[in-house]
C-alpha cells in the first residue's frame, strides 16, 4: 500500500484516534506546515491521577416523578390514579425511589448518591431535538452555540501537557456536549483506541522519530494492565460506563467522559417499559461504582434528560413532553443522601402551564457546580447570570 493512501485511511479514521495521532495525521495531509512537525513532546506522566467528570445522557426525557416519586404529597396521586407508586422505597418524609432504582439504594446511605429534584432548562420547548441540543451547547434557546458546554470545560481548564485521552464519548460520533473540543475521541469500542499496525508504527517512525509512537505504547500498555469490570447487566449503558471505567482506572489522562442511555420516551405502557429501563440505569451505575474502586473519589458523574413528563398520566398509561424532571448526582464529594433543590408543589397553580412540574433548579447550575468542582472550570456557560450549585458537594 502506498504511503498516501494508508495516511487516507488513517485521516478517515482519525475520529478514534489519540490527540496526538490526529495531529500529526493532519498535518502530513497538509493541514499544517511543514514547519510544525515535530515529535510529540512529553509531558506529565499519564500516570498522574486527575479528577475526571463524567455525563451520562438520558436521552427521550426520564419522567422524574415516576423515578423519584414525592409520594409525601397527596396530590401525586390523584394526579396518576394508575401510575403512582404505592411501593417506593423510601429516601426521605416526602420522597421515595422507584423499587427498579433498588441498586441505588446503598449509595444513597453512604452518601455517594445525591438527587437533584425539579431540575431542568428555563426554555419551554417540548422538542426532543431542541432540548437536546440545548442541553448539550449549554445555551437554551440557541442553537447557534458554536461549542459544546463540556469542551468549554475543558477550555477553562487548560492542561500544559494533556494525556492521549483527554476526552472521550462512547459514541459512533463526537457528540455536540464536545464539540469544539481539539482532543476529544469518540469511540465505539476500546478496540478503536488500538489502531497500531506494525506498518503504521513505522511509518511514524520513520516521519517523526523513534519515539513518535511512544504514547500509544504507553495508552495500550495501560489498558492491557486495566482489566475489564464484571457485575454490570448486558446492555449498551453498562457496556458505554464499563469502557469508561477501564480508562479512568488505566490512569490515561482522562478529564472527561460522557455516554448515552436512550429509551426514556414512554407515551404509552410507561410501567414496564420504565421498570427495566430504570433497573438497568440502577445496576449500570452501581457497577460503575464499584467497578471504579480506589478511584471512585476522583470521579462525578451526572446522569440527567433533557426535559421531564407531564404530570397527569395520560389515556394510554404513558406521560407526555413536559418541564422539569430529576438528575442523578454520584461520586466522590457529593453531597448525598438527600434531595437537592427547592420542590415546587403539584398543585394547580403550581404547576408549569397548569399541567408540568416546575423547573426550580437550572440544570446549568448543577453543571457548573461539578465542573467548578471536578476541573477547576468556571463560567462556561454564555449569558448565565444563575449560581453554581456548590451545595452538592461538600
Amino acid at each position: 500500500m502506498k504511503r498516501r493512501d494508508l495516511l487516507k485511511g488513517l485521516l478517515a479514521a482519525g475520529t478514534f484516534l489519540p490527540a496526538f495521532a490526529r495531529r500529526a495525521l493532519a498535518q502530513i495531509e497538509g493541514a499544517g506546515s511543514p514547519g510544525d512537525r515535530r515529535s510529540p513532546q512529553g509531558g506529565a506522566s499519564i500516570d498522574e491521577k486527575r479528577k475526571v467528570l463524567a455525563f451520562l445522557f438520558l436521552r427521550g426525557a426520564l419522567d422524574g416523578l415516576h423515578a423519584v416519586p414525592p409520594v409525601g404529597e397527596k396530590r401525586y396521586f390523584e394526579l396518576r390514579p394508575q401510575l403512582a407508586l404505592k411501593d417506593a422505597l423510601k429516601l426521605d418524609d416526602g420522597f421515595g425511589l422507584h423499587p427498579s432504582l433498588a441498586p441505588l439504594m446503598p449509595l444513597w446511605k453512604d452518601g455517594s448518591l445525591a438527587i437533584v429534584h425539579a431540575v431542568g432548562s428555563p426554555d419551554p420547548t417540548r422538542s426532543h431535538f431542541d432540548a437536546q441540543d440545548f442541553l448539550e451547547l449549554g445555551t437554551p434557546g440557541i442553537k447557534s452555540t458554536p461549542d459544546g458546554w463540556l469542551a468549554r470545560a475543558l477550555q477553562h481548564a487548560p492542561r500544559a501537557h494533556p494525556g492521549p485521552v483527554d476526552a472521550v464519548a462512547v459514541s459512533p460520533r463526537l457528540p455536540r456536549a464536545l464539540q469544539g473540543a481539539k482532543d476529544a475521541v469518540a469511540f465505539a469500542s476500546l478496540d478503536q483506541l488500538r489502531l497500531h499496525p506494525p506498518r503504521m508504527q513505522a511509518l511514524f517512525e520513520q516521519m517523526y522519530g523513534p519515539d513518535a509512537f511512544a504514547p500509544v505504547d504507553l495508552l495500550q500498555r495501560k489498558l492491557g494492565e486495566t482489566k475489564p469490570g464484571d457485575g454490570y447487566p448486558n446492555g449498551p449503558v453498562a457496556a458505554s460506563l464499563r469502557q469508561l471505567a477501564r480508562l479512568i482506572k488505566g490512569d490515561v489522562g482522562l478529564r472527561v467522559a460522557c455516554a448515552d442511555a436512550a429509551g426514556w420516551d414512554t407515551h404509552a405502557g410507561q410501567p414496564g417499559q420504565l421498570q427495566n429501563n430504570l433497573r438497568l440505569l440502577a445496576e449500570s451505575l452501581a457497577a460503575f461504582q464499584k467497578d471504579l474502586g480506589g478511584r471512585a473519589a476522583d470521579v462525578v458523574l451526572v446522569a440527567a434528560t433533557e426535559f421531564g413528563r407531564t404530570v397527569r398520566q395520560n389515556g394510554a398509561l404513558g406521560t407526555d413532553h413536559g418541564h422539569a424532571s430529576v438528575a442523578f448526582v454520584l461520586g466522590g464529594g457529593v453531597r448525598g443522601g438527600r434531595i437537592h433543590g427547592r420542590w415546587p408543589g403539584l398543585r394547580d397553580d403550581q404547576l408549569y402551564e397548569g399541567r408540568d412540574l416546575a423547573v426550580t433548579t437550572d440544570l446549568r447550575s448543577v453543571l457548573s457546580a461539578t465542573a467548578g468542582r471536578q476541573l477547576g472550570a468556571r463560567g462556561i456557560f454564555p449569558g448565565f447570570s444563575g449560581q453554581p450549585l456548590d451545595s452538592l458537594f461538600g
